[in-house]
């Protein structure tokens, strides 16, 4: 009988070993698999609007026929999180109606928003919402984890409802001990669309054994939302939306508070927490007067020093105060150089005075040489992107701040900036002294980077304990944009007039063949009622309109009222086409735009050219004349502006004019580029 006992236990022990072995081998396979999770673009609806999703930034792919309009949209670059999240990416110009992955990432509320129509879809102006949020390019940031699953306000993800509206939850016990009591204040006027009074279920009470019964918690919910993401999991059917937009339901897992066991709320009180997201400080749109998108490049280099470094911080956030960001106004990003320049956020990251100064008080100092001319190529072919808030329609201002003198050229670099458009401002502070000026690589480095040499864009600060009192004299600066000659330039500056002779010479074919030209040198530049327009005129005998400046400011409608010119057919009198140009185009042309006439004929004049062709030189329209097949070189020379070589060309068949479009392109922009600096 002893025998048979020892057995008995030798095989329970034997078991037992087995079972561990098996275990342990388990728990390695899980373990294995936590640590090596895959990262996967979660999936939205068109209808999913970012405020139901919890989590702070996130990356997302969006199906196609989001620019529908019933998914509605709130504000323009930023975006109450009321909107759609893809239909906001169309509006922005991030996606297309054809979806794809977008960067999302929330940011605080606004005081109003303002709606717009871009990119095929209409956004709405709203007065103010609780949280707003801004889209970029589906392109994950270096050291930035993304979740692969997101957590939504509600126990539903939106992207997969199918079968979970027949699933019944339990809700865990929660020990009593846990519920906290909480303060509610009354809101005049306020209602509630749902039941009287909502409760909620008492906790159980086998407050003992929880942890057998809980659910896995979702990512990115904070200690304080725990108890209200479970409670909401479980009762979100139970709640109705409130009339006021802005106030939050109860189920809700931004309300960063525990709703105790059992409490009742009754209609007319909202809690405290809530009406605190309301009651947010109303934040400035920016000031209208000065918008301009602007970039700080600032110098990081070790000789700089910790506490001027501060100083530097300091009047960045002075200049930030006294500019009034916001999206109506005036963006500033920074980028930051040493051996090599980094941004350290760009347009759209801070979107008022407020959140740009406590980022800036957050900057560390890279260290390293200073190689300004390298920050600003690097501003020049990156920072002023679409994708990094760049607004088109604002001047490009970069301001340069240098101690001492830098360590590279910037002659070159800077050139090539101004010639993209982009404002260059230098400050140099404890500049070279007579003694140190043998040091210095670039003699005049600042005048040579500048757009104007007037003194305008340089300021030179004898001590680092003077730079604060030169921001309110950079402010008025940046923000005289009518002195801000760098944001023109030869293809964004001009009002263009194309003078077309519709002659019974050129014939049908050949015609449209002129109009193709024109399309395709128009297609050259920035057309909007702001930067290039557009303006034509045909002529015969007798001269017609075919379109005036103010008719058109999109490219595409330039383009499409080029196609719709109908061929005329007739004589050749171009002198009295000059003068109807200037009567009926020029005359109406803009005081800050470049006058440019385009003429093209086939063959010589009826009448006189001479006269016509010096009223335009006077009253400064610069002519370029383009005859083809029988046209009159000299008389071309007569039409054109001098020097008549750069501005009159002859093509011996219609079939070559395109040929021609990039010379024609190339002698306006370097005509453009040679006026003087100041």
């Amino acid at each position: 009988m002893g025998i048979v006992v020892l057995t008995m236990k030798a095989s329970v022990i034997e078991m037992f070993l087995v079972l561990l072995a098996t275990g342990i081998h388990s728990n390695k396979d899980v373990t294995k698999k936590i640590k090596r999770p895959k990262f996967t673009v979660p999936q939205i609806n068109c209808d999913v609007k970012a405020g139901k999703i919890i989590n702070p930034e996130f990356v997302v792919k969006c199906p196609a026929g989001c620019q529908d309009p019933k998914y509605h949209v709130y504000g323009t670059d930023i975006y109450a999180s009321y909107s759609s999240v893809c239909g906001a990416a169309i509006h922005s110009g991030v996606l297309d109606n054809s979806g794809g992955k977008i960067l999302v990432r929330k940011v605080a509320g606004q005081s109003g928003y303002k709606g717009s129509y871009s990119n095929g879809v209409q956004s709405l102006s709203l007065p103010r919402w609780r949280e707003s949020f801004i889209v970029s390019e589906g392109k994950p940031q270096k050291g930035v984890t993304y979740p692969s699953a997101l957590t939504y306000s509600s126990s539903k993800s939106p992207a997969a409802k199918t079968d979970e509206a027949t699933k019944a939850y339990q809700k865990p016990p929660v020990p009593e001990t846990t519920a906290q009591p909480v303060t509610l204040t009354q809101v005049t006027g306020a209602t509630a669309t749902g039941a009287a009074h909502a409760s909620l279920p008492k906790p159980s009470p086998s407050a003992g054994s929880t942890s057998s019964s809980l659910r896995p918690q979702p990512v990115g919910l904070r200690s304080g939302e725990l108890d209200l993401w479970a409670t909401s999991t479980y009762t979100s059917g139970q709640n109705s939306p409130r009339a006021d937009p802005g106030i939050q339901s109860w189920d809700s897992p931004r309300a960063a508070f525990q709703k105790p066991a059992g409490a009742q709320v009754s209609p007319g009180f909202v809690p405290k927490e809530e009406l605190s997201t309301q009651a947010l400080e109303p934040l400035s749109q920016g000031d209208p007067n000065c918008k301009i998108d602007l970039a700080f490049v600032i110098d990081g280099s070790s000789s700089i020093g910790k506490r001027r470094f501060r100083i530097q911080k300091q009047f960045l956030a002075d200049v930030a105060q006294a500019l009034d960001i916001g999206p109506a106004g005036p963006l500033m990003g920074i980028v930051q150089y040493g051996d090599n320049p980094s941004a350290q956020f760009n347009l759209r990251t801070h979107m008022n005075s407020r959140d740009l100064r406590t980022a800036i008080e957050k900057i560390t100092q890279r260290g390293g040489l200073s190689n300004a001319g390298r920050a600003i190529s690097f501003v020049t072919k990156n920072f002023f992107s679409k994708a990094n808030g760049n607004r088109g329609s604002a001047p490009n201002v970069a301001v340069v701040i240098v101690d001492g003198w830098p360590t590279d050229k910037v002659e070159e670099a800077s050139r090539f900036a101004r010639e993209s458009g982009i404002n260059i401002f230098f400050i140099t502070i404890e500049g070279a002294t007579e003694n140190e000026k043998q040091y210095v690589v670039e003699p005049n480095f600042s005048h040579k980077a500048v757009c104007r040499t007037n003194g305008f864009y340089s300021l030179n600060v004898q001590s680092w304990f003077s730079l604060h009192k030169t921001v309110q004299a950079l402010v008025k600066r940046v923000c005289d944009t009518d002195r801000l000659a760098c944001s023109k330039t030869c293809l964004n500056s001009a009002d263009i007039g194309f003078v077309i002779d519709g002659s019974s010479s050129v014939g049908t074919g050949n015609f449209r063949t002129v109009l193709q030209f024109v399309a395709n040198l128009s297609k050259e530049f920035e057309i909007s009622d702001i930067d290039t327009r557009i303006g034509a005129v045909q002529y015969t005998y007798e001269q017609r309109l075919e379109f005036g400046f103010d008719d058109y400011n999109t490219k595409s409608d330039i383009l499409n009222a080029i196609k719709r010119v109908g061929y005329w057919s007739g004589g050749t009198s171009t002198g009295a086409a000059i003068n109807y140009a200037l009567e009926q185009l020029f005359k109406k042309s803009k005081p800050n735009k470049r006058k440019l006439m385009i003429l093209i004929t086939d063959g010589r004049s009826y009448d006189d050219v001479r006269i016509p062709a010096m009223v335009a030189h006077h009253k400064g329209v610069i002519t370029y004349a383009i005859g083809v097949a029988w046209a009159a070189q000299d008389e071309l020379e007569v039409i054109a502006t001098h020097p008549a070589k750069d501005h009159s060309f002859f093509v011996d068949e219609f079939d070559n004019l395109y040929k021609f479009v990039p010379k024609v392109i190339q002698n306006i922009c370097t005509e453009f580029n040679s006026q003087p600096r100041n």
